[in-house]
């Protein structure tokens, strides 16, 4: 097939993403001419909502940008709070908000890997044609779904927006014997979410291996989830309030949502990142899974994305059951504290990366202004960067059809969160 054709493929509607994206793609002569993400959703202008707000408001209403991560944005928001105001609430608070949030990487990857990506690596177009042919397959990530959520509303009342989050702790501790079933049921699913890696594994992944800079989150004693300095693949470690001197946001004129640089050039954050960044810091029975696979970590390929989140379901499941194992009832789920006023600097690692916050806080510990980037933000420029590579790889001679679904699943390869990266909004007032 000749070189010399032009093609313009535009994807309207992106299919099994959260959240209304397109892409835009225009070849000539055999070299990609344009290649535009475009996330279309208006803005939510969830940081002008929150000014205004007290401190536990805060924690529901950022919550409710996100209903597949809700409590990324609790985590984030609620461990900056309590630095700013010098609030220790202690070991068991600590060890239970780390199980609740393994409860939500748990149900975030396994919907990823079994509903939204899966169907790429089988040739299906949606997670329903897969089920007729593999019902097993689906029937797997709906457990493992359903048990992340159930350990999240264990905590949190309810596993979508939950409420059972406030500074200082928890309002309710589980009780003891809510505690002993969710362990029976972790017990069972880590053999479960073992096999998983191998089955991931298995999936016939392309070869493409690119040159990127990987980011998250690092901490000196575990896998970083909950807190952390900013470290990158290439040196970088920085503690999070400096976020900004390091990181640049951006407008491009086909998103609602801004774009991420470091130091002027797009990063990778996630899974993925994690793994190459952290992997020496997984528990012994979760590193000698990966082994038993014959797949090496750090990788520059993107695609091993899935099996990157499949090894972080296993860590999860079988840190949660670590830290429930010699689960106690606190003599108070939280501790007492007084607002402050000050500047909140904050970042956790969400199921798709890593979260920054920032908050401007009143002496009574009322919201002022916010800044929230999320991490779909931060892969933006990482996905456009790799499609156009991607295509390359793939064959730019390729029938329209073929080049279409590569672009899509290297676009669903990231898990993009599209409705969370549009509360931008860069407001220009003229006044006369």
């Amino acid at each position: 097939m000749s070189q010399q054709r032009e093609i313009k493929i535009n994807v309207p509607v992106l299919a099994r993403v959260e959240g209304e994206g397109a892409l835009d793609l225009a070849i000539r002569d055999g070299c990609i001419e344009e290649l535009k993400l475009r996330i279309y959703e208006p803005p939510r202008l969830f940081e002008k909502f929150l000014e205004g707000h007290g401190h536990q408001d805060l924690l529901d209403m950022v919550a409710r940008i996100c209903g597949i991560c809700p409590v990324a944005y609790q985590m984030t928001a609620v461990h900056g709070l309590e630095e700013l105001f010098g609030v220790d609430p202690g070991p068991w608070v600590r060890d239970m908000r780390r199980v609740m949030y393994c409860g939500e990487w748990i149900q975030s990857h396994s919907l990823h890997i079994h509903l939204l990506a899966a169907p790429d690596f089988f040739g299906y177009n949606s997670a329903m044609e897969l089920a007729r042919e593999y019902p097993a397959v689906v029937r797997r990530g709906l457990m493992l779904q359903t048990l992340g959520n159930d350990l999240i509303a264990m905590f949190g009342a309810r596993s979508v927006h939950p409420v059972g989050l406030r500074v200082g702790g928890f309002f309710k501790a589980p009780d003891p014997e809510a505690v002993e079933a969710m362990c029976q049921r972790l017990e069972e699913a880590v053999t479960v979410a073992a096999d998983l890696v191998h089955w991931c594994v298995g999936l016939k992944i392309p070869e493409n291996n690119q040159q990127f800079t990987s980011v998250a989150l690092r901490h000196p004693d575990e896998y970083a989830i909950y807190d952390g300095r900013i470290g990158s693949s290439v040196g970088l470690d920085i503690p999070v309030e400096e976020f900004g001197q390091h990181f640049q946001e951006f407008q491009v004129p086909q998103s609602t949502a801004f774009h991420t640089h470091l130091n002027g050039r797009p990063y990778l954050v996630g899974p993925l990142a994690r793994l190459n960044l952290s992997k020496w810091q997984l528990p012994e029975p979760v590193l000698e899974n990966l082994e038993l696979t014959g797949v090496h970590f750090p990788s520059s390929n993107m695609f091993r994305s899935v099996i990157a989140r499949a090894v972080e379901i296993h860590f999860a499941i079988y840190e949660a059951l670590r830290l429930l194992s010699e689960y106690r009832v606190p003599e108070s789920p939280a501790v007492e504290f007084e607002p402050k006023a000050g500047t909140v600097y904050c970042a956790s690692e969400a199921p798709r990366g890593m979260l920054w916050h920032s908050y401007g806080i009143d002496d009574e510990g009322k919201v002022r202004w916010a800044q929230i980037v999320p991490p779909t933000s931060q892969n933006q420029g990482r996905i456009e960067e790799d499609l156009g590579q991607s295509l390359l790889h793939c064959g730019l001679e390729q029938e329209d059809d073929v080049l279409r679904l590569h672009a899509e699943q290297v676009i669903r390869n990231y898990d993009p969160c599209i409705s969370c990266a549009t509360h931008f909004l860069k407001l220009d007032v003229t006044r006369r």
